[in-house]
């Protein structure tokens, strides 16, 4: 693991953390090029009231305004946890070259646990995808805000 990577990923970790600390699920992610962070994002459905406010999404749309284009074809994204199909989808859209996935997640993913979108054949563009780094850190968050959630569901019982 190249120090750089693990430096976008923390990164992408911080932003998790701005979403954690909105009681929102801790999803953050960064978006790369030429080695510089151009834009960041964090998961804001509740606070938002929008299905749309996923971290993904705000970083792609950010991303867009800064290189001004909707291509992202020289950019990586690093995301705390595997995108679900929405987000999936607009990577691809995006074009966007390289995804660096933390936690994948088994019950929601689409770059490789429920399906692959970011790799199929069909599609006129496929992403490169590389997983695990900084997992543990990321899982662990997850699984604390979970926890947490459910331990204050059962108070309000």
């Amino acid at each position: 693991m190249a120090k750089s990577e693990e430096k976008y990923m923390r990164a992408a970790i911080r932003e998790a953390w701005k979403a954690y600390a909105l009681d929102e699920v801790p999803i953050g992610c960064v978006i790369v090029r030429e080695g510089r962070i151009i834009a960041r994002g964090y998961n804001r459905r509740n606070t938002d009231k929008n299905t749309l406010a996923h971290a993904e999404l705000t970083a792609i749309r950010k991303a867009g305004r800064k290189c001004g284009d909707w291509r992202l074809e020289d950019c990586t994204m690093y995301i705390t946890l595997e995108p679900c199909q929405m987000c999936a989808g607009a990577i691809v859209q995006s074009r966007m070259k390289k995804i660096v996935i933390a936690a994948m997640n088994p019950k929601a993913g689409c770059a490789g646990s429920v399906l692959n979108l970011l790799q199929m054949r069909q599609f006129n563009h496929q992403v490169e995808i590389e997983t695990g780094l900084l997992e543990e850190e990321c899982s662990e968050m997850l699984s604390r805000f979970f926890r947490e959630l459910r331990e204050k569901k059962r108070k309000n019982l």
